[in-house]
């Protein structure tokens, strides 16, 4: 059954949205994808609330909306080799000996200093690979309420709670064609600006399975140029 649009707008950081969550993914089956000579990696897509924290640009923001959901993103540091200043969900490299689980779990401890135990883990999206030679596999976490973050300079630049609101806009996604592919780049909008997958592509499928329990796939969607550097 397909949840409405207006009533996942309004709903904040709770048990009823927990449990919404938590029942779209139990009915869902992620796609795993080869890895080949591809680099495992995982990201953790991670619902808590606003709280005191002002979301940048022209989101709109109010004391009154502060337990409202939001997903934990990320500017990744100038300084990285990969990736540097995009938008980003907390993740990295699955070490050996580790699942997708423990690795999303370790890095969002490590980047944002969110430390939860195994058991706010929801369920999993789509494995998605990039042109950058990873394939990344989405942790969906259960935060909550009530969590201060503090960023790792050397990794995150910047963290930010988007609210859920915000990628149910009825402009998103965006989708613009590129040269050299039949598939189009998807975008998510925020603010005035956007987030550009391979990001955008797994928060995408989190609103239309986890929050719109829908069976949309994302893999095909393609990355702009700037994201596979």
């Amino acid at each position: 059954m397909h949840n409405d649009r207006r009533q996942i707008k309004s709903m904040q950081c709770d048990e009823n949205l927990l449990n919404l969550i938590r029942l779209n993914l139990a009915g869902f089956t992620p796609l795993p994808q080869k890895r080949g000579s591809l680099k495992r990696a995982a990201v953790a897509i991670t619902v808590v609330d606003i709280d005191h924290d002002p979301v940048l640009y022209d989101i709109p923001y109010s004391p009154s909306s502060n337990r409202n959901a939001a997903l934990i993103l990320t500017r990744r540091a100038i300084r990285l080799k990969r990736h540097a200043g995009q938008w980003a969900l907390p993740g990295g490299i699955i070490e050996k000996d580790e699942t997708p689980n423990q690795t999303a779990l370790r890095e969002l401890g490590e980047e944002v200093g969110l430390y939860l135990d195994s058991d706010r883990i929801i369920g999993r999206l789509d494995d998605y690979v990039t042109h950058s030679g990873f394939v990344i596999s989405p942790v969906v976490v259960w935060g909550g309420i009530g969590h201060k973050l503090t960023a790792d300079p050397s990794e995150v630049a910047s963290i930010h709670r988007i609210p859920l609101a915000e990628f149910l806009r009825d402009d998103a996604p965006i989708f613009e064609d590129i040269p050299g592919s039949d598939n189009p780049v998807l975008l998510m909008p925020v603010g005035s600006g956007s987030i550009a997958s391979p990001t955008a592509a797994m928060i995408f499928q989190f609103r239309e399975v986890a929050l719109l329990g829908k069976s949309t796939r994302v893999s095909h969607y393609e990355q702009p140029h700037f994201a596979r550097r």
